[in-house]
């Protein structure tokens, strides 16, 4: 919802609609991307989110790894963008799947409104918002897939799209993996740990140690880490993910969904 609690907003492939709270039955076209021809299209709209204390600001991402902060102000179809964040591609990197796994598939609003957090694929990246040349940060969540996009590609996992959520303070990010596993970071000292969501405490203690024997004794960060990286196309653990996540707005207090349970963390 807007900063004023007034209005919401809903979006689809090529459309973001404005709704007013006290009105169901309307919405105001506020971002449309259809082209004339559809053989024209070249990207589509994967998410979109209200600025936290500025009810004309808004941010939408797209397939092609952009997102755009539009301004309600400046025209009543936001089309043009009023800015633009998107890191260009190193040279000689591009392959078949380089615009699939930087597709975004979610993308938040720090609670001071300073950042953007967004999610592809490998990544996440946190952008400050007054610099849109490259992020400020930027987190290796499935970098041990890289070497296995062709199965992923053939399973189609690789179009799996992962939420992700940021602590109230801003100081820890988090975001869903494979394996019924979230991967939370550090925003300052970019610590990580990987964490799974099951009722069996027996199996997360196996997961660790396996980890730790992996990382030959190391500290708990990287055990935790070493603990997804074996979560990959042909093992037992990668048809469970763990897509919806949500952070509560107040409390430091993680929602997770996963299978058809949804389990609450202390953070």
């Amino acid at each position: 919802a807007t900063a004023r609690r007034t209005s919401d907003r809903s979006a689809d492939d090529l459309r973001v609609n404005l709704w007013h709270l006290d009105r169901h039955d309307a919405s105001f076209n506020i971002v449309d991307i259809k082209p004339g021809n559809m053989e024209d299209l070249t990207e589509v709209i994967t998410a979109a989110e209200f600025h936290p204390g500025s009810c004309n600001l808004f941010a939408y991402s797209s397939s092609k790894g952009s997102i755009r902060l539009a301004d309600m102000r400046s025209n009543a179809l936001c089309n043009a963008h009023c800015k633009l964040f998107d890191e260009a591609e190193p040279p000689g990197a591009r392959s078949f799947f380089s615009e699939i796994i930087a597709s975004i598939s979610d993308v938040k609003f720090s609670r001071d409104g300073r950042y953007l957090l967004a999610r592809d694929y490998l990544t996440l990246k946190l952008w400050d918002i007054n610099m849109e040349r490259e992020p400020v940060a930027t987190f290796k969540v499935h970098e041990h897939l890289r070497s296995k996009l062709c199965d992923l590609y053939e399973s189609d996992a690789i179009f799996d799209k992962f939420q992700c959520c940021l602590s109230r303070d801003g100081s820890r990010l988090a975001t869903g993996s494979y394996g019924n596993q979230f991967r939370t970071f550090d925003s300052h000292s970019g610590g990580t740990d990987t964490l799974e969501v099951t009722k069996n405490p027996q199996r997360l203690r196996r997961l660790r140690q396996q980890g730790m024997a992996a990382e030959g004794g190391a500290d708990g960060k990287k055990a935790a880490a070493g603990a997804g990286a074996g979560v990959g196309p042909g093992s037992a653990d990668f048809p469970t993910k763990t897509l919806h996540m949500a952070w509560h707005p107040r409390e430091d207090v993680l929602a997770c969904a996963a299978s058809n349970s949804l389990y609450i963390f202390n953070a």
